[in-house]
């Protein structure tokens, strides 16, 4: 008798969330909340912990979830179950996302072995890269595998796009700073270096300096001018990349296709850790209704965009934090269990 099958429900699905709460997160808001019953874990969005000012659809909630989502099913083939997959099950409760049984066993690839090797070490770069090009196969891999989950990554290789692209974040990025609701709510999401808080972005997981590459590709003033943040690992001026550039779309733009979106990012994001990859992420542009259309008129053939990504090598020493496994599984016969 194989391990996972002495391990009972409840201990199974506490081992899945476990490596689940692991995904990433529009600024490590952690949106989900996991329920057991008998062979069977729910995965819930949890709107209290949306971006009301950034995602007011809740679309990057939703992808953050799909991200977990996949993480889940990593974890129960890494026990041996093969995942049965129930997407958006009930219509009457759309914070229901995903029923995952298990019932049927059968081991693990050394793919998933892989992928799953590497959903507590991946983390989030927030800076340039250095100059080293990416395993061969990388991108055709990571392509290939978005498809898997009904996603699109589109390789944007045309100097004068990737520079549009970067024009679109850069203006995006302005318009952030001087929107006093976006700006309060960042806030609400970086707590001070120090602080004992298990969610949002620390100060452990960003440079307290950006990182400006050519075309400049900039991320998110978490710092807020204070000077919060990772010190640079070296002072030399060395010549410094922005990475390959990427847009990760959906043909449609429906609850289900936000979620397929988050799982593919996840499959994306381990498959590139595999390869000793990192990426970096930008969705401010995406966040402003106008100009993710005229992303999407302009690079996506119609598609969707959900995320603008850069991939590279770089020695990554970013720390995050997640919330404890107690804190969102709610278990049969607990406090939260109805």
């Amino acid at each position: 008798m194989s391990m996972s099958q002495t391990l009972t429900p409840t201990e199974t699905a506490r081992r899945v969330a476990a490596e689940a709460i692991w995904a990433p997160s529009v600024h490590n808001t952690q949106p989900w909340r996991f329920t057991v019953q008998d062979h069977q874990i729910s995965v819930h969005a949890d709107p209290r912990r949306g971006l009301q000012t950034a995602d007011p659809d809740g679309r990057e909630m939703l992808i953050s979830c799909g991200a977990a989502l996949f993480t889940a099913r990593l974890a129960l083939r890494s026990l041996g179950w093969i995942p049965e997959l129930d997407l958006l099950p009930d219509a009457s409760d759309p914070t229901l996302l995903a029923r995952l049984g298990w019932r049927r066993q059968a081991p693990a690839s050394e793919y998933e072995q892989q992928l799953a090797s590497h959903v507590r070490t991946r983390r989030t770069h927030r800076g340039a890269f250095d100059l080293e090009p990416l395993a061969p196969g990388l991108l055709a891999a990571i392509r290939a595998g978005a498809t898997r989950d009904r996603a699109q990554l589109r390789v944007v290789a045309d100097d004068s796009r990737r520079a549009s692209l970067a024009a679109a974040i850069q203006l995006a990025e302005r318009a952030a700073r001087l929107d006093s609701d976006r700006v309060h709510e960042l806030a609400r999401w970086t707590p001070p270096p120090g602080s004992t808080r298990t969610d949002g972005i620390p100060a452990t997981a960003y440079p307290a300096r950006p990182e400006h590459t050519s075309p400049d590709f900039p991320g998110r003033d978490f710092a807020h001018g204070k000077g919060w943040g990772l010190p640079p690992l070296t002072t030399a001026s060395a010549a410094r990349s922005t990475g390959v550039v990427a847009l990760l779309t959906t043909r449609h733009d429906r609850p289900e296709d936000w979620v397929n979106a988050g799982q593919a990012l996840q499959r994306i994001l381990l498959t590139a850790s595999t390869c000793g990859a990192a990426a970096a992420m930008h969705s401010q542009p995406l966040e402003l209704p106008w100009l993710r259309r005229a992303i999407r008129l302009q690079f996506s053939d119609g598609a969707y965009p959900h995320l603008i990504l850069r991939f590279g090598n770089v020695t990554q020493v970013a720390v995050s934090t997640r919330r404890d496994v107690a804190d969102v599984l709610m278990e049969p016969g607990g406090p939260d269990d109805s």
